[in-house]
């Protein structure tokens, strides 16, 4: 008798896959449209996944980067609306190509036969089921690097779930201790309720950072929190909120904000942070336990 050996993914990637986007709810604002007939709700993508650059980047956090450096895909559009967004001409302009989902592997494995650590999807949330197609193709002809989710933290736990054994490192942010200020400045409602619910499904899923001998990632969770001026991002809020999921998580506490976009013309946002708010912050590291991860010199 012959076996047939099928893909653990195939029936998922069929029907569910395809069911998220006939009727989009891949991310919190849940539009409708039909992006499998080229509709666009509120990322401005449709079905094709848009690529702004497919290269090696060596400007992540060390066990990102390491010596090689990552294999960076950024995706084009965005579900967050950031006014001070440091990438708009990618994430807002929709700035990239469209491709076809194997030419989405093919990127994946060019990366890797270049040196790459890991592969790292930059800004991935709206197109997580042709991601998802895509890693099936690249990993069925060799794909092997760890696969790293570089995203806003504003995801669907049910989209999340999808994504388990494929994702090895979950990079998100974690922009906002107050959901007001949130909808203010990212167009992006109760957005610490479901960044909290994102993050903590994210760290069910891989734990707490796992590096090799030479300190690359191997697995895990590293959240970034980008400071805002003035308090804005409510900082205080959010590392007792990581704290409170496990103070052994890995932080990347970012402190190179500066104008960009519409903050420019934003009087709260049009101002880089002073080095007594970066400071600031950093004693907050402390005083909630948070000892895993980064700080930059600013």
């Amino acid at each position: 008798m012959n076996h047939k050996h099928t893909n653990p993914y195939e029936k998922q990637t069929v029907n569910n896959l395809r069911r998220l986007l006939r009727s989009c709810t891949v991310c919190p604002f849940a539009c409708g449209v039909n992006r499998l007939r080229g509709e666009q709700g509120r990322c401005r993508s449709g079905y094709l996944p848009k690529i702004a650059s497919c290269t090696i980047h060596h400007g992540e956090e060390p066990p990102i980067s390491g010596t090689r450096g990552s294999g960076t895909l950024f995706f084009s559009g965005c579900p967050l609306s950031c006014l001070f967004c440091q990438n708009y001409p990618i994430s807002q302009l929709g700035y990239g190509k469209e491709v076809q989902i194997a030419e989405l592997a093919d990127c994946m494995l060019e990366l890797q036969k270049k040196g790459a650590h890991n592969i790292n999807l930059v800004t991935p949330t709206h197109f997580v089921p042709q991601i998802i197609e895509a890693l099936i193709s690249a990993k069925e002809r060799g794909l092997y690097l760890p696969v790293v989710y570089n995203s806003g933290g504003y995801e669907l736990v049910g989209t999340l779930k999808l994504l388990e054994g494929l994702v090895d490192v979950y990079l998100p942010d974690m922009k906002y201790g107050s959901s007001e200020n949130a909808q203010k400045y990212s167009n992006a409602p109760d957005y610490v309720s479901i960044n909290m619910d994102a993050v903590r499904e994210m760290y069910r899923q891989v734990g707490n950072l796992e590096c090799d001998e030479n300190g690359v990632a191997l697995k895990g969770l590293i959240i970034r929190h980008l400071i805002l001026p003035g308090g804005i991002g409510r900082t205080d809020d959010v590392l007792k909120s990581i704290a409170e999921i496990s103070p052994t998580i890995h932080v990347s506490l970012m402190g190179q904000y500066f104008p960009a976009y519409r903050s420019v013309s934003i009087p709260e946002l049009n101002r880089k942070i002073t080095s007594e708010e970066y400071r600031e912050a950093v004693e907050l590291l402390k005083t909630y336990g948070l000892e895993n991860g980064w700080l930059q010199s600013i």
